[in-house]
């Protein structure tokens, strides 16, 4: 039975992953997660993906899982604000609108490819004015998230609804995850 290692440090996506019954290790690759110029936003997702899976040497009997998430609003990427006035800024701009997140996955065995995709879910949000912006943002909870927003965190209550997975939106969809993990030979407690 072959072991897991989960290339990404984002505490969201090793919740995910325990709560889904598996168990794994966890290693953080350092990679440019910059995008290419010209990339469509789903390609990066699952690049980036890829990029992490690959950068951890596993021997054969490992099999390793990247992930990378973003945040889309009127074809603009919207990655992690850089200081609170950049997040209470990028709360503003999606707020009262609708975007879409994109999480890319992918799982590398013995430095090949297995498999990868992704999922997207649609997530409107309600109006929020400057000065809860602020204070969200001054809270530091958005600072390390794609989009300024943490939606199992305090910024849950700025979401109006999400069509889609609720675990994209945190970082990983699980239901098409665990299906490759399965195929992949990973034992799942539940």
């Amino acid at each position: 039975m072959p072991e897991l290692i989960l290339a990404s440090s984002s505490p969201r996506r090793q919740l995910l992953l325990s709560a889904a019954g598996l168990d794994f290790s966890i290693q953080a690759p350092d990679i440019d997660e910059r995008m290419v110029d010209g990339e469509d936003p789903d390609r990066m997702v699952v690049r980036l993906a890829r990029e992490k899976a690959l950068a951890i040497e596993a021997n054969p009997d490992v099999v390793v899982l990247g992930a990378d998430t973003t945040v889309v609003l009127d074809g603009l990427i919207l990655g992690k604000p850089a200081d609170e006035a950049a997040a209470a800024e990028m709360l503003l701009s999606i707020a009262g609108r609708t975007h879409v997140v994109i999480s890319g996955w992918a799982l590398v065995r013995g430095g090949r490819l297995l498999e990868d995709g992704f999922e997207t879910t649609l997530v409107s949000m309600r109006a929020v004015d400057p000065e809860e912006a602020a204070a969200y943002a001054a809270s530091g909870e958005p600072l390390d998230k794609a989009g300024a927003y943490a939606l199992q965190g305090v910024g849950a209550r700025f979401v109006a609804s999400i069509a889609g997975s609720r675990g994209n939106v945190v970082g990983l969809p699980l239901r098409p995850v665990v299906a490759a993990l399965r195929r992949a030979g990973i034992a799942i407690d539940r």
